[in-house]
């Protein structure tokens, strides 16, 4: 159950660093793949004629030969067929549910991506999927309960059975063909049918040695892109160069050098798996976190003007002004987590209220237009087909079109994160939980925040304590999975930042089980 990380399953793929046991051993791999087939053939029983099939495909790490062997026995062993595609993107995993072509032995009925994102190349862990989309937190939950009452039933004699059944059930498709190909159509669509509508734009991809290399030869260059300047497109799961993550200052900084190097047009960068992304224009100015998110939201209330854009709770007042008096759409500001931001896209649909984009300031962003699924390469394709249909329409300039869309938003001069760690073993605890604490923490800053009258608490706000003040905000929230508690500040100075975090320390001062060295450190003069 300790394998459960949200609606991913994460763990320890790889021996050799100190302090981390493997946990994703090979029969514990095969023990879930054998419960995710049961969980599948209770959802599909009623219309299953024929054997089910279950994809599976796996990013650029050192472990994912292995555990792509022993998920197909999990499977096999469970009397369902396997495709396996080897070398996958996690959007892709899931379109495969949703493809309708034989040749290629789809759809399939569920499919599993091997991946653990941007997390050390000793890690990995698994993606599910349904033509219904990602399963959620209670259906791992479901399959984790399950895999646990398999694991302790096996046997060696069970093993090599499920062994055989594998080595006579697997198949294999180049699926990543039909992926591209439609990502292709799209972008040639959106530029009323040209064949190579990107011709002349220089175009760099930054893949990270993950599994987005596809995307510069497979999907740029068919569309007339110049890729040279590329760069890490080549799978390794040790991830020489800088880890793959859209979030990371390093492998934003070699993104934006690889543009400004090569005088390109745009930079684009995927995380390990590809349902991240980012882009820099041909200034090296960044389209990540916020800036990104009002990208996205200027081209989708273009499409569906007074559109409500869901995000994550971390998000800028600034964001907010733009969206709703740049752009005059919503901002819905919501929880952390992309599954929780893309449900909640859903939900306001479900009520009435017209939701086309859910964005996280991590890169995750799903499209109404694309069945919710977060896809980095469908977000680029979004801000490809922009650059492609303003050529089509005849207006110059390369990436100033994207730029110009983001012209207006207020941008921070300070923005930091820091980690405040409840100490369980403390005895300010008395034996309850870090939870209980974490809660109590934030109820007596929600007080301390009435009573001032330079802070105004957030007027609608799902997570955690936030309050404005002093030309800025901070949000204090509790980690989803560990004794932390995040403190996001924001303001136009330094200054004014200090003044945010000084709030905060007075009113949590006597919490003494909570680490504040990251807070005291940022507001010592």
């Amino acid at each position: 159950m300790k394998l459960q990380n949200g609606s991913d399953i994460r763990g320890v793929a790889v021996a050799g660093v100190e302090g981390e046991p493997v946990t994703l051993t090979e029969p514990v791999t095969e023990a879930i793949a054998a419960a995710f087939s049961a969980w599948l053939l209770e959802m599909k029983r009623a219309g299953a004629s024929k054997p089910l099939r279950v994809s599976v495909g796996h990013d650029s790490r050192i472990s994912a030969q292995v555990l792509q062997d022993a998920v197909s026995r999990g499977i096999a062993g469970a009397g369902l067929d396997v495709v396996q595609y080897r070398l996958a993107s996690t959007p892709a995993m899931f379109n495969s549910t949703l493809t309708e072509d034989e040749a290629f032995l789809c759809p399939v009925d569920g499919a599993i991506m091997i991946t653990a994102s941007h997390l050390p190349y000793n890690r990995n862990g698994f993606k599910f999927f349904t033509n219904a989309g990602g399963l959620g937190k209670a259906d791992i939950k479901n399959i984790l309960e399950r895999a646990a009452d398999i694991y302790k039933s096996f046997t060696y004699e069970g093993l090599m059975k499920s062994k055989q059944k594998a080595s006579e059930s697997i198949k294999r498709v180049d699926y990543m063909t039909v992926y591209t190909s439609d990502l292709v159509k799209a972008v040639r669509k959106a530029a009323e049918n040209i064949e190579r509508p990107l011709e002349g734009f220089h175009i760099v991809v930054d893949a990270g040695n993950g599994a987005g290399g596809f995307f510069a030869e497979k999907v740029l260059q068919p569309l007339g892109a110049i890729t040279s300047g590329s760069q890490f497109l080549e799978p390794d799961g040790m991830f020489p160069n800088h880890i793959p993550n859209p979030e990371d200052k390093t492998a934003m900084k070699a993104i934006t050098q690889a543009v400004l190097e090569n005088k390109a047009d745009l930079g684009i960068i995927f995380d390990t798996d590809v349902d991240r992304s980012a882009a820099v224009d041909s200034t090296g100015h960044e389209f990540n976190r916020n800036r990104l998110i009002a990208l996205m939201s200027a081209i989708v209330l273009e499409e569906h003007p007074g559109t409500t854009i869901v995000t994550d709770s971390v998000t800028s007042d600034g964001l907010t002004t733009f969206i709703e008096k740049k752009l005059g759409g919503k901002h819905h500001r919501f929880k952390r987590g992309y599954k929780n931001v893309i449900d909640e896209a859903v939900r306001l649909n479900s009520v009435g209220e017209e939701s086309h984009l859910a964005i996280e300031t991590s890169g995750h962003g799903a499209l109404k237009e694309n069945h919710w699924l977060d896809d980095g390469a469908c977000l680029m394709v979004k801000v490809l087909n922009k650059l492609a249909s303003a050529r089509a329409s005849g207006i110059a300039g390369g990436s100033k079109v994207l730029t110009d869309l983001v012209e207006g938003l207020q941008e921070p001069g300070v923005a930091v994160e820091l980690r405040l760690k409840i100490d369980q073993n403390h005895p300010d605890l008395k034996g309850g939980s870090f939870r209980e604490y974490g809660v109590a923490v934030l109820r007596l800053l929600e007080n301390h925040i009435e009573s001032d009258p330079k802070l105004q608490k957030a007027p609608v706000n799902y997570e955690g304590v936030r309050a404005s003040g002093f030309g800025g905000w901070f949000l204090l929230r509790l980690s989803l999975h560990d004794p932390v508690l995040p403190l996001n500040i924001e303001a136009a100075s330094h200054e004014d930042a200090v003044k945010l975090g000084l709030a905060v320390s007075s009113a949590v001062k006597d919490f003494h089980a909570l680490d504040m060295s990251a807070l005291d450190k940022f507001i010592q003069p």
